[in-house]
């Protein structure tokens, strides 16, 4: 038996150029529809995967707010997001978990807030949301508190082998400060 027929799969859709049925069969860049009558006829189209941003579920309720069409939910490679209904005309995103808001102002800019955010990786940073006129990002939760040493408005928690730990957020200081307990 063919490589090709292991990987044959019926899809129940006639070819465009011969009307033969059209099967998924797997290539060296993953699968594709191809027709059944291979190789007289040499018609194949990529197939789409759940990372092509198709929709998911129109929001009938929500509009754009660029071009006032309806809104739908789509899975992306990232994962679930809301987009324009008329992309590629419009190509308005948002996404579906609105980042976590801290209590807390950003010290480079004094304007801010920091905002929860993930990285491309997963990983979790907080950073201003006044990005990109303000930079100023960390890697560890931010904490309220001064440093006793340079005298830095922000602290920062570590998790270490010792516990649970304050850190100075400045990095030009990052001296450890230890937690005051309230009694």
């Amino acid at each position: 038996m063919s490589k090709a027929a292991i990987f044959a799969a019926r899809q129940n859709e006639p070819c465009p150029k011969c009307g033969a049925e059209l099967v998924i069969r797997s290539g060296r860049h993953g699968p594709f529809l191809g027709c059944s009558h291979y190789p007289e006829c040499e018609y194949i189209r990529p197939l789409k995967t759940q990372a092509d941003g198709h929709i998911v579920k129109v929001l009938e309720d929500q509009h754009c707010p660029v071009c006032q069409s309806v809104l739908v939910l789509r899975q992306g490679r990232y994962g679930m997001f809301i987009g324009c209904s008329d992309y590629p005309l419009c190509s308005h995103t948002e996404a579906l978990d609105k980042p976590d808001e801290t209590t807390l102002s950003c010290p480079q800019c004094q304007q801010g807030k920091l905002l929860q955010r993930k990285s491309r990786y997963g990983k979790v940073f907080y950073a201003c949301d006044r990005y990109p006129e303000c930079p100023y990002a960390v890697n560890h939760k931010p904490v309220a508190g001064e440093c006793r040493y340079c005298h830095y408005p922000l602290l920062i928690e570590k998790r270490t082998a010792g516990g649970l730990k304050q850190y100075c957020a400045s990095k030009l200081c990052g001296k450890p400060v230890p937690i005051e307990d309230d009694a």
